[in-house]
């Protein structure tokens, strides 16, 4: 699978929001990859890794956030399940859980529920080792602050807007990842 194939199926290039997508897509693809060199005991799927963190962002384009020249309709926060959506529809439902399962570092049911989320009632957490990875490479970089990454004191000071549990998993897989 060429992730590149879907990719231009639904963002044109010489975009801003092309450009935006494929600057943030390639630079937490990059650390993931990184951290799977890093760690080769952990017998990562590097293929899967690789298409799946290109993908993980693909539906934003289906959302509401102007200043990342998103001109959809939907909140922000949906672009996750509206990705699994997507990439299931190609074919791709492996992938499809990256998307669902990267936000924050995950979302329980419980916290959906609890904070009147705009999205489907199920677990949002990553559960494999490649959606681990991806999760975390992704809390480095910013669509609004491309080719920079976030140092560690600023991902967790984001991280702890929505609660506590975040930081401490997130500094697990500092442990474990770096």
């Amino acid at each position: 699978m060429d992730p590149k194939t879907i990719i231009e199926k639904y963002y044109k290039e010489g975009t801003k929001l092309y450009d935006i997508y494929m600057s943030h897509v390639t630079d937490v693809t990059a650390k993931a990859l990184t951290i799977a060199h890093k760690h080769p005991e952990l017998a990562v799927d590097i293929q899967f890794l690789e298409e799946a963190g290109m993908l993980h962002d693909i539906a934003i384009f289906q959302t509401k956030a102007p200043h990342i020249a998103c001109e959809g309709t939907l909140p922000y926060i949906c672009h996750g399940f509206l990705g699994r959506e997507l990439l299931t529809l190609e074919g791709y439902p492996k992938h499809g859980k990256v998307c669902e399962r990267h936000t924050g570092t995950g979302l329980s049911l419980e916290t959906i529920i609890n904070r009147k989320l705009p999205l489907p009632h199920r677990d949002m957490r990553p559960e494999t080792l490649e959606e681990k990875i991806i999760c975390f490479a992704d809390k480095f970089f910013s669509k609004s602050q491309l080719g920079r990454e976030k140092p560690l004191k600023k991902v967790r000071q984001g991280l702890r807007r929505h609660g506590w549990h975040q930081v401490e998993l997130f500094d697990e897989w500092c442990e474990f990842f770096l």
